[in-house]
């Protein structure tokens, strides 16, 4: 009977706070579903990705959210937007008429390329039509009269990975990649590898952000993933 009482009186800051967790995720286009595990709620976002926190008992009637691990495969979806330049994209820029404006480009590290007559302008942040216009803008202006510009990625900047596998490095990416397939690409696991849990380092928004993520997630161009070392 004791054991009882004191797991209810447990519960109870939990049972009147939930409501108020439901309208924050609400806020941010999720919502909370209250699984079996004691304590343990899965936020689920806008295209099914599930992460699952962990209320924080702080003082009586009060709770924080501390986010915990994502806990599905995230696929890449209409909402994540369109593909967005960066540093170690190779872009087939063509210039119709104009041969010597039509050729391969390379975003550098400052996130730019270098076109002749026009100079350096400034790709990272900016879909394929974004940089089109762009160019097309200042060519036009003063040296191109109604200037014809395409921009097509010709290959994506690498991906990386590190940690307990056979062949650590840099890679090309391949759309569509997986953990998994980019585990298979670098040689395999060691024999000391964590085969469960990994971690893949992207920048989201030129945010540096870290994820834990399953071997089924989505790979994007420019991660980095971290593959762990088993303890046991």
């Amino acid at each position: 009977m004791l054991r009882r009482v004191i797991a209810a009186s447990v519960m109870l800051p939990f049972v009147l706070t939930g409501c108020a967790h439901n309208d924050s995720f609400a806020q941010q286009g999720m919502f909370a579903r209250q699984d079996a595990g004691f304590g343990e709620t899965v936020v689920v976002a806008e295209g099914g990705a599930e992460s699952s926190v962990t209320p924080v008992p702080v003082a009586w009637g009060t709770t924080e959210v501390s986010v915990g691990h994502i806990k599905g495969p995230r696929a890449v979806a209409e909402e994540d937007g369109p593909y967005l330049l960066d540093s170690g994209d190779k872009l087939r820029i063509f210039v119709y008429g104009q041969p010597s404006l039509s050729r391969l480009y390379t975003v550098d590290h400052d996130g730019k390329i270098s076109v002749p007559l026009i100079g350096h302008v400034h790709a990272r942040g900016k879909t394929t039509a974004s940089l089109e216009g762009t160019i097309k803008a200042r060519l036009g202006t003063q040296y191109v009269k109604d200037p014809h510009v395409t921009v097509d990625i010709q290959q994506n900047r690498p991906f990386f990975i590190l940690g307990e596998i056979r062949a650590a490095g840099q890679y090309p990416y391949v759309s569509g990649m997986t953990i998994q397939s980019a585990i298979a690409i670098a040689g395999g696991f060691s024999e000391r590898a964590n085969e469960r849990k990994f971690q893949i380092t992207r920048r989201i928004n030129g945010v540096i952000e870290k994820l834990e993520v399953p071997s089924d997630y989505v790979v994007m161009p420019g991660d980095t993933i971290q593959v762990y070392e088993r303890w046991f």
